[in-house]
């Protein structure tokens, strides 16, 4: 109780971030994904499409398209109001980009990062962290929350809009394939100006190796990654099919038995035999 009336307190003194419980209006706009899907690389892109005065960086990234998670519901009135969240379909949340990656290479990503922010020895086996991962309820705060649930829940919540004007989806391995034809998609749905000019620059200025390059010189000054491992990349391979050398087959059978429906409606080819259709997918696809 006395823990629950900290936090309250804090709240009321805008010292707490806002996350769920910020204040949100009709012409927000929130950029959304499960965690280790391609949400960073999205704001770079969205950023420098918008920002024509300087490109964004990891040092100026929070204040151009703000995290939910990193500022009080006080400090977010001060932002721009374009917003990167990771939680489960929100109805209060009226225009949404969504983000989806295969879960095989989310799972990938996120026992990477479990091992750069420390939740993970080095010497770890994945499909230790495998299991634990599909649970969604690994790590605290990090990788796991109970508004984010597991890739399933929250990819699932969040499919029901896909047929609103207001909700754009989007698949990582597309923007991979061809960043500047995603990216006008981008452009369409927010009524931007997107001249062929506007789009490379904003996708040269967020590639993988560029990002790379400047993660080196500020990772320390990125809330997300200044108290994290530095001989660990944030930004990694930025590729798709990595989890084929990474995961071995038995933890690829369990993800794919657990989430291959969803995947395949999603349009990932399963490496296993693919599962019966349950009643949730049927939902999904109807």
């Amino acid at each position: 109780m006395a823990a629950h009336l900290q936090q309250t307190a804090a709240f009321l003194l805008h010292r707490m971030p806002a996350g769920r419980r910020m204040t949100v209006f009709p012409d927000d706009l929130f950029i959304v994904s499960y965690p280790k899907s391609g949400n960073t690389w999205t704001r770079f892109l969205l950023g420098n499409l918008i920002y024509q005065d300087e490109p964004v960086t990891f040092a100026n990234i929070e204040y151009r398209i703000p995290s939910v998670y990193i500022f009080s519901d006080r400090q977010l009135h001060r932002l721009p109001r374009i917003f990167k969240s990771h939680d489960c379909f929100d109805p209060r949340y009226k225009k949404v980009i969504y983000i989806v990656r295969d879960p095989r290479d989310v799972t990938v990503s996120a026992y990477h990062y479990s091992i750069k922010v420390k939740l993970l020895p080095d010497n770890c086996p994945i499909e230790e962290f495998v299991p634990k991962f599909m649970s969604g309820t690994f790590g605290s705060g990090l990788l796991a929350d109970p508004r984010w649930g597991s890739w399933y829940d929250n990819v699932a919540s969040w499919l029901a809009m896909r047929h609103n004007r207001k909700f754009l989806l989007l698949r990582y391995e597309d923007m991979l394939e061809n960043p500047q034809r995603e990216l006008s998609k981008v452009a369409a749905f927010l009524n931007l100006e997107a001249s062929p000019t506007r789009l490379a620059r904003a996708v040269e200025l967020s590639s993988a190796d560029h990002m790379r390059k400047m993660e080196k010189s500020q990772a320390k000054d990125w809330q997300l990654t200044k108290s994290t491992r530095q001989d660990k990349p944030f930004v990694r391979d930025a590729k798709a099919g990595g989890w084929r050398s990474a995961l071995p087959a038995k933890s690829v059978a369990e993800i794919e038995a657990s989430w291959g429906s969803l995947m395949q409606t999603l349009g990932y080819e399963l490496a296993t035999t693919p599962p019966a259709p349950d009643e949730h997918t049927a939902l999904v696809r109807s």
